[in-house]
């Protein structure tokens, strides 16, 4: 009596990828589910902390740049509006990327032990993410309020903005996660960077203080154009998007993710053997 066999080939297509994704998508949910209870696990105020960091971020921000060194305010709005605005996209940003460059390392038990599609790991955690990010955002709407400062009609255009920090972020974490894998100090290069990201990135102030010579430059940071877009979707009609900007973190953001699938797909076939 013959037994089915089902063979799992290392070089597959990308319609063999597409279509295995689509046949695990309820490992996806799962997975985000679990890190989102896991996350907030004996905490005492929870789902809280997903306000709190760029809420204290915001005021130490506001008090050191905004009160102390009396940096410009980008259009009419509040420098706490301006800076709470900014800190929406690169939370989400830096948790997905920090979260995600963990994940195979942190799930090696259970790669090792069945199969599926790896890439399923990394993104996980954009979902746990999106909530904080919504969570967020509720607060944003209610500071703006308090400061009397109206919602722009150009927020319809929010939702691309947020793509293009998903993108970026997705990008760099495949990347990071595949390397991760075999080399571990990535653990402790990823904060540093992140940290160093939080002060170079257009948070405490505007971009537009960057002098023309080096504003297409100072772009190549990803972040540069999600924020300057989530700026100029919520905070009025004075502010201006700066377009070759934004053109370079889109192809930027692109080639990061189109690479980092390509290069973590390259790995995954490794990484049973070095976990």
């Amino acid at each position: 009596m013959h037994q089915k066999q089902t063979i799992i080939t290392a070089n597959k297509t990308l319609e063999d990828s597409s279509r295995e994704f689509w046949e695990y998508k309820d490992l996806l949910y799962f997975l985000a589910w679990r890190d989102f209870k896991v996350r907030y696990k004996q905490t005492v105020i929870g789902v809280a902390w997903a306000v709190l960091k760029p809420l204290l971020t915001m005021v130490v921000f506001t008090v050191v740049f905004g009160i102390l060194a009396k940096l410009p305010v980008e259009g009419q709005s509040p420098y706490a509006v301006m800076v709470f605005t900014a800190m929406l996209p690169w939370y989400f940003f830096s948790s997905s990327l920090q979260d995600s460059s963990l994940s195979i390392v942190n799930n090696a038990n259970m790669i090792s032990k069945i199969y599926f599609p790896r890439i399923i790991i990394p993104i996980a955690p954009f979902f746990v993410n999106l909530m904080d990010f919504a969570i967020s955002f509720v607060i944003l709407l209610v500071l703006m309020a308090f400061y009397h400062t109206p919602l722009s009609i150009k927020i319809v255009y929010l939702p691309l903005f947020l793509l293009l920090s998903i993108v970026a972020a997705l990008g760099v974490s495949l990347w990071i996660a595949a390397l991760n894998a075999q080399y571990r100090d990535f653990r402790y290069i990823v904060p540093f960077i992140l940290q160093f990201g939080l002060y170079i990135s257009p948070i405490g102030f505007s971009s537009s203080i960057i002098p023309e010579q080096w504003r297409l430059l100072y772009s190549l940071n990803p972040m540069v154009g999600v924020i300057d877009g989530f700026r100029w979707c919520l905070l009025g009609s004075d502010i201006q998007l700066y377009l070759p900007g934004l053109v370079v973190s889109i192809v930027l953001s692109a080639m990061l993710l189109i690479s980092g699938i390509a290069f973590f797909s390259r790995r995954e076939r490794q990484f049973a053997d070095v976990l």
